[in-house]
């Protein structure tokens, strides 16, 4: 086997906390994170030597700058692989959109080369060794319906949520993670998420409970330099939906909606309008 295409799967925040502030800086989260149909193709093929990335995107570096080269040379280094790889990318998720994208196509990168390289590593390891490159990197390893805490290091899996229908909106804008988090002020949050009464109607597969609840404390920083996030939030409840909230540091708009007919018309709505719009599952 020389060449191996994974699916590089999109990320969503069904909730995130921010329950403090740690002495090295970062910030101590309790989030819940959702894989979706949404994905990018990474194709992995075996060469020689040397790591190369290919892909459309203006916005995509295609050199080391890139969190999938980082994964390769890591995997290359970590397990002494006597080769090289060349790596291209077919975007359908947004970049700079809150979704783990970049990450979603590192942890493809890494499974590829498990696969072209040394199948026997697990998905345990493979997160543990990712953890370097990026949080969101382990996650999106194996994705599904998980916990995270800490500063999005320490995982919990939670059994897997029955497939619900996403309307999925981004303006035309990008976020900085970095920049939110930076200007994050725990004062200024009025509300938090209950991740825990999330955590017992995901674990009751309560669908309008999951939506109802769903809460981001970042929407306290971004949506405050682009109120157009909440336009989208207030016509996605306009239009049938069960819930809806910022995901990561945004922007894009995640909806949950119970009717697939309503999904369908808002979809419609939105995508006449200057936006990405991607209507998916979760999965």
């Amino acid at each position: 086997m020389n060449e191996v295409v994974e699916k590089a799967r999109a990320k969503i925040n069904l909730g995130i906390d921010i329950i403090g502030k740690r002495e090295d800086g970062y910030h101590e989260l309790r989030m819940i994170m959702q894989t979706i149909e949404l994905h990018d193709l990474v194709t992995v093929r075996r060469c020689s030597e040397g790591i190369s990335i290919s892909c459309r995107s203006p916005f995509v570096p295609n050199d080391q700058r890139n969190v999938a080269w980082k994964a390769a040379k890591l995997f290359i280094d970590n397990y002494n692989i006597d080769a090289g790889v060349s790596i291209r990318i077919d975007k359908t998720i947004p970049v700079a959109a809150g979704l783990a994208g970049g990450s979603a196509n590192a942890a493809a990168v890494l499974r590829a080369m498990r696969a072209l390289f040394m199948p026997e590593i697990s998905d345990a390891e493979l997160r543990e060794l990712s953890k370097s490159i990026g949080t969101d990197v382990a996650y999106c390893v194996s994705g599904g319906t998980v916990l995270a805490e800490g500063i999005g290091d320490l995982l919990t899996t939670l059994e897997p949520i029955a497939p619900m229908t996403i309307l999925l909106v981004k303006p035309g804008i990008g976020v900085s993670t970095p920049q939110v988090y930076k200007k994050f002020v725990m004062e200024n949050v009025t509300v938090h998420p209950n991740i825990d009464k999330m955590l017992k109607d995901i674990a009751s597969a309560n669908i309008t409970a999951i939506a109802n609840g769903m809460q981001n404390v970042l929407e306290s920083v971004t949506t405050l330099e682009h109120p157009v996030i909440n336009k989208i939030k207030k016509g996605m409840m306009e239009r049938g939906c069960l819930g809806c909230v910022m995901s990561g540091t945004g922007p894009s708009v995640v909806g949950i909606f119970e009717n697939d007919e309503a999904a369908e018309e808002a979809f419609a709505y939105y995508a006449r309008q200057p936006y990405d719009v991607f209507l998916t599952k979760t999965t």
